[in-house]
């Protein structure tokens, strides 16, 4: 029996890959909003929290991807040293050491340091498709069978809402990557690629952790020029952001 299981496991996997085409039955996700804690009031809405379920298989199928999309981007560097997350070598940890070995030297040279930090809303859910296979195909230099494989895995997907033995219809998801998915984190780090080059042009440090981004200049008590240069940079910041179909939330920058 396993082997049969094995086979056909096998069949589906080397034919999507061989093909390029994500099969279909594999793009819907259950949506299940479960509350953030037990304490809430579960007659308030925003206490829920939406929880996306994937098939088993899918997740197999995008693993392999993920394990050789991953090797690829290592390979041609792809992927800056200072996008934490996600990546092997790569977690909080290693993001704070970072910050705060950057931050600890105008200490020493008796200037103040300015930090923001930028915080993103709903992030992950309003990736443009259109704009990610382009820095797919641009910038990662994904082509043929690998990119059309990466295409038809973005677009056709739908969701419905289940809760209590009750389903709703499904929906079509016309942006944003697969919640709960494991090449999702991946795509919406490519998908910030341009925002390194945004920063730098206006040398300033930084760090991003997922879609949490921190900018931070030192300052002489004299001198307010890097202050200046860091609004400047921000302002930037949200010309880009407005036209990649993101949006600053207010509230936690």
């Amino acid at each position: 029996m396993h082997c049969v299981l094995l086979k056909d496991l096998l069949d589906i996997i080397n034919n999507s890959l061989q093909t390029g085409v994500f099969p279909s039955s594999l793009k819907t996700a259950i949506v299940k909003p479960l509350l953030k804690r037990n304490n809430l009031d579960p007659s308030i809405l925003i206490n829920y929290r939406p929880v996306s379920n994937l098939t088993f298989l899918s997740k197999i199928l995008e693993k392999l991807v993920f394990n050789q999309l991953n090797d690829f981007l290592n390979c041609n560097d792809i992927v800056k040293k200072l996008y934490f997350g996600f990546q092997a070598k790569h977690s909080t940890e290693s993001a704070l050491t970072k910050v705060v070995n950057d931050l600890r030297p105008n200490m020493d040279v008796k200037k103040l340091s300015v930090l923001v930090l930028l915080d993103l809303s709903t992030a992950f859910d309003t990736v443009d498709h259109k704009t990610l296979l382009n820095r797919l195909h641009i910038m990662v230099r994904l082509s043929g069978t690998v990119f059309s494989w990466f295409k038809s895995y973005l677009t056709g997907r739908e969701f419905f809402i289940s809760m209590g033995g009750y389903s709703a219809r499904s929906y079509g998801l016309k942006c944003g990557v697969p919640q709960g998915s494991i090449l999702g984190p991946t795509l919406f780090n490519l998908y910030m690629l341009p925002l390194g080059d945004v920063i730098r042009g206006h040398d300033i440090n930084f760090h991003s952790y997922a879609d949490d981004t921190q900018l931070y200049v030192a300052v002489s008590p004299d001198d307010t020029r890097p202050v200046d240069t860091l609004l400047n940079c921000i302002s930037d910041i949200k010309l880009w952001m407005a036209g990649n179909f993101l949006q600053l939330n207010q509230d936690k920058t």
